[in-house]
């Protein structure tokens, strides 16, 4: 019974990156297009890496992901309001406040008081997708009694990101917040 466990907590973790990678490429596909227009330079934050050992005669060199600290996007939008957030997804119908690291907490935090507009995006299954500001996300326990967000609740604190099919249309939703 204790081996089937670990093997669906195993498959879903694996669903979730997989999701995960999906839907930041959605986002990234979004920024593009927004950049392209000229309202908003959002850039993805690059994963810090550490190389260990020296290059091969190729020029390539082993290097593990180092500690994620920092949240997935950052920029600017049009008129010169900052943004920063980070992007989580899950294939349940609830998303952890935990899911974030203290280090992300600490700079979404940061961002927030200095005036950028700061919080998760949040995707369930692909289907529904909601932008939290960083101190009601924080503060899902005072909320709604519990340390998560069901999309119900998403959707009453956040708000509302609309898929048009082709794009993931989050900039309207963020200029509100």
């Amino acid at each position: 019974m204790n081996n089937r466990k670990s093997a669906q907590a195993s498959l879903r973790g694996k669903m979730n990156r997989e999701e995960g990678g999906n839907f930041e490429q959605m986002i990234e596909a979004a920024c593009n297009y927004y950049r392209s227009k000229g309202k908003a330079d959002i850039e993805k934050t690059p994963e810090p890496i550490r190389q260990i050992g020296k290059k091969n005669e190729r020029g390539q060199f082993l290097a593990c992901y180092e500690k994620k600290a920092q949240p997935d996007f950052k920029g600017t939008l049009s008129g010169g309001q900052s943004i920063v957030f980070d992007a989580k997804s899950t294939i349940t119908d609830r998303i952890a406040v935990s899911v974030l690291s203290e280090e992300q907490r600490k700079h979404l935090i940061l961002h927030d008081r200095l005036g950028a507009k700061s919080g998760v995006m949040v995707a369930y299954s692909f289907k529904h997708f909601f932008f939290i500001p960083i101190d009601k996300f924080l503060n899902a326990k005072e909320i709604n009694g519990h340390a998560y967000w069901t999309p119900l609740e998403a959707e009453l604190a956040g708000t509302y990101i609309r898929y048009t099919g082709t794009m993931l249309d989050f900039l309207e939703v963020l200029m509100r917040c």
